[in-house]
């Protein structure tokens, strides 16, 4: 049997296998974290709220899921994911609860033919800080093309051709009853209405203006070419234009859209516009007590407004007659009325403006480059 070897010659072989042992806790813990520091936070269920105060629970109760219907504008869906089901994109009221704000909702709708004048739309919205938009779809080309983008669209359901069907055509009479007929499903949603035709750019954020007359069941454009006012104020009467109309969901509203679209759909020949003009001058005239630009209109009880032609333009008062220069005011809107050469002459009226969001292609020529100088 061997001897035991002294105390003294076991200490080196003690400290080095002790050494070895911290050295490799310390190694492990290093490693542990800088891996954890690596670790990229997972992304949250919701879009960053920007807000004004550093209180936390604060932000905590204003922040939302993220869905389709809320997404930031213009934010894609994630690459590679798939497009979602059909059922998805039916309009309902919480969809668009998802996107109102101070209980407003601004709708325009088209087919796949007007996908250009429906992205300058929404381009000029939310250049102005609007985002409480929604865009109906009128055939699936569009609809598909609107969410890819990450424009919040929603399916009417319509399954209209994708080309342009013309002014005064039966498919464009057609689109004249879906747009009677969104607005009676959109009014018993209980949020204010400000639709609009996709051939119209908004250049000023109109929702402060329209704020102004609280009272108003009815604030509708006009054809009207010579101003009653000038000032912006409301107009004293007028042709009523329905390319821009703000609705409030009130009762004597919604049985004004009620009787519009039984209207409508008795008689396919019937123009959409004529009608709501027959409908609002069945009785009209009466100022409102307290509010003077306000008349009341269609059953005596509905409270009813013109938009100022100078300001709300139509394509004659804003290209042809320059009115809001001359009376020094700022325009909020054109809505390319009164222009010849249909969609294309519209195109290019925008254009001419600088009011039409464009590929960068389309200025690369030389020939557009002196067109711009000029």
């Amino acid at each position: 049997m061997p001897s035991c070897c002294p105390a003294e010659s076991t200490k080196p072989a003690f400290i080095g296998i002790f050494g070895a042992i911290v050295g490799g806790f310390a190694v492990s813990a290093v490693f542990f974290l800088l891996s954890f520091s690596s670790i990229t936070a997972p992304a949250l269920p919701f879009p960053v709220v920007v807000t004004t105060t550093t209180n936390l629970s604060a932000l905590s109760t204003t922040a939302q899921p993220e869905t389709m219907y809320n997404r930031p504008i213009w934010r894609p869906p994630a690459r590679g994911s798939r497009m979602p089901s059909p059922r998805a994109f039916r309009l309902t009221r919480d969809m668009v609860r998802a996107r109102a704000r101070d209980g407003v909702i601004v709708v325009t709708f088209g087919n796949y033919a007007f996908m250009d004048f429906i992205l300058t739309w929404v381009r000029h919205l939310t250049g102005l800080g609007v985002d409480n938009l929604l865009v109906g779809a009128m055939d699936t080309k569009l609809l598909r093309q609107l969410y890819l983008t990450g424009v919040p669209v929603f399916d009417m359901g319509s399954r209209m051709v994708t080309e342009d069907v013309g002014w005064g055509s039966p498919t464009f009479h057609k689109m004249g009853r879906e747009k009677v007929l969104l607005i009676n499903e959109l009014l018993p949603f209980g949020y204010e209405l400000l639709m609009c035709d996709t051939d119209m750019v908004w250049l000023k954020n109109p929702l402060p203006y329209l704020a102004r007359y609280p009272s108003a069941d009815l604030l509708t454009s006009s054809d009207q070419v010579i101003p009653t006012v000038t000032d912006d104020s409301l107009e004293n009467c007028g042709a009523y234009n329905i390319g821009i109309f703000h609705w409030r969901p009130t009762e004597p509203a919604k049985r004004l859209a009620k009787d519009w679209k039984d209207l409508v759909i008795s008689d396919d020949k019937i123009w959409d516009q004529n009608a709501f003009n027959d409908l609002v001058h069945k009785v009209f005239g009466q100022p409102v007590q307290g509010e003077d630009e306000l008349v009341y209109s269609y059953d005596g009880k509905l409270k009813l407004g013109v938009l100022p032609a100078s300001i709300f333009c139509s394509g004659h008062t804003y290209f042809v007659q320059g009115m809001h220069q001359q009376l020094r005011l700022e325009p909020y809107a054109v809505h390319t009325t009164f222009q010849y050469a249909g969609t294309e002459g519209k195109r290019h009226r925008l254009r001419e403006a600088m009011h039409f969001f464009d590929q960068p292609s389309y200025y690369d020529s030389p020939e557009q480059h002196e067109l711009l100088l000029k």
